[in-house]
């Protein structure tokens, strides 16, 4: 049988809590929380009994419990429960919903069990970042457009923002370019645009095609790329460039021009050796 393990990261940034669990065989009885929980099936099958329905989930099925559903659930299958998720108090789900639709009140989820593959995917996403201890502006994005996503669909409509226009977005680029090595936040960057989080979000990426985090993070590997040619250690590029650590900027490092920091700078480096140039990276 797989081993049981159980996981909670407590992110002090977002004030919520993620939690793994993953071999889970135990049922579990009839309670409630006082938070919002939602959640991710991962894989596993378990019938779900919550205010007097009875559910089947399975792999790709989200979990929407509002403060004081009762719910249990019971193995289905045979099998073990492989689960994420993330519980947020009231008082957060209060702010983030002001943020988000513009009124001071809490949601009511419904239906509690869906199936919403761009919902999902955006929830796992943001669950490796707070296991990963990223960046805070990465995680903030991450969280305001899942919750975008399931407060549109899954509670009563809501109007959008107003739309924020091209200046105000060129100012925002122009605050990311003299300010990149150092830490940005999303509420910097809507002080700068004079808009809210979540009216920034659609109007930037909209604008640009990509979120600010994205924008910012390619910004940074731009003048890392400037840095290594010229000779800068990897860890020291990081450094200058706003990353938080080594690991964090080799990986996105990797992701956006498919070789490793050190590669890289090695590459610019032999070929500097042999007489030859590289014209620098734009």
């Amino acid at each position: 049988m797989k081993q049981e393990t159980r996981t909670a990261v407590y992110d002090d940034g977002l004030h919520l809590e993620a939690c793994r669990f993953t071999g889970i065989a135990q049922p579990f009885p009839h309670h409630f929380h006082e938070y919002y929980v939602i959640g991710l099936m991962e894989s596993g099958q378990r019938t779900l009994f919550c205010k007097g329905a009875d559910y089947v989930i399975t792999s790709g099925d989200m979990l929407l419990f509002n403060p004081e559903d009762s719910h249990a659930c019971v193995q289905r299958d045979g099998g073990t429960l492989d689960y994420r998720g993330l519980n947020i108090s009231r008082d957060i789900m209060l702010e983030l919903a002001e943020e988000l639709t513009g009124k001071r009140e809490l949601p009511r989820f419904s239906p509690l069990v869906i199936h919403d593959d761009r919902a999902a995917a955006s929830l796992r996403s943001l669950h490796e970042l707070i296991m990963d201890g990223s960046q805070e502006l990465e995680k903030e994005e991450s969280l305001l457009l899942l919750l975008s996503i399931l407060l549109r669909r899954y509670t009563r409509p809501f109007t959008a923002d107003a739309a924020v226009c091209r200046e105000e977005i060129a100012q925002v680029c122009r605050f990311m370019e003299a300010h990149y090595a150092q830490r940005i936040r999303l509420d910097q960057l809507c002080r700068c645009a004079g808009c809210s989080k979540s009216a920034l979000l659609r109007a930037f990426t909209l604008e640009k095609g990509v979120t600010p985090y994205r924008y910012l993070e390619s910004i940074r590997i731009r003048e890392a790329r400037k840095l290594l040619e010229q000779g800068v250690s990897p860890a020291e590029a990081a450094l200058l460039t706003g990353f938080s650590d080594q690991s964090h900027f080799t990986n996105y490092f990797k992701r956006f021009i498919g070789l490793a920091p050190g590669v890289y700078r090695e590459m610019f480096e032999a070929h500097t050796e042999n007489g030859g140039t590289y014209g620098s990276a734009k």
